[in-house]
């Protein structure tokens, strides 16, 4: 399984946003050039993680985005479902499948899964943010892909 660079991008962009809490806004064009993605790409992703109610926008010279809710009450999973859409390893968990009953593997697509989800709805973004600054200050930081 792989995240797609959507996914991975909206995580960063969240990263940044929850360690640079400033009193205004970030713009979209300051967030691409720290995290070396193109702004259009960078406004695609935040007009998704807009619409789940993950950041806000604020118009004018000083708008940009900033976080729609507190950075601890965010998990990845968040991101991630607005991002990409539920994470499923296989399509049959959810879409329901005709061999559902009689699948000795559904089980064990179903568990990783959920390990998967798991992992991604305990680490919050508020984790992330002070892992950020923790870094910053060491001078070992690289969001390199």
């Amino acid at each position: 399984m792989k995240l797609t660079t959507k996914g991975r991008y909206a995580a960063r962009i969240m990263v940044r946003l929850a360690a640079h809490q400033q009193a205004r806004p970030c713009r979209k064009h300051d967030i691409a050039e720290a995290e070396g993605i193109s702004a259009d790409y960078i406004e695609q992703i935040l007009m998704k993680l807009k619409t789940a109610g993950l950041v806000v926008s604020f118009r004018g010279a000083r708008g940009g985005f900033a976080l729609g809710r507190r950075a601890e009450e965010i998990t990845m999973a968040d991101i991630l479902d607005a991002a990409e859409g539920p994470i499923n390893l296989v399509p049959c968990i959810t879409e329901g499948c005709v061999r559902a009953t009689s699948c000795v593997t559904r089980p064990v697509w179903t568990a990783a899964t959920e390990a998967l989800r798991d992992v991604f709805t305990s680490t919050t973004l508020d984790q992330m943010g002070n892992k950020v600054i923790e870094m910053e200050k060491a001078k070992v930081l690289d969001f390199s892909i």
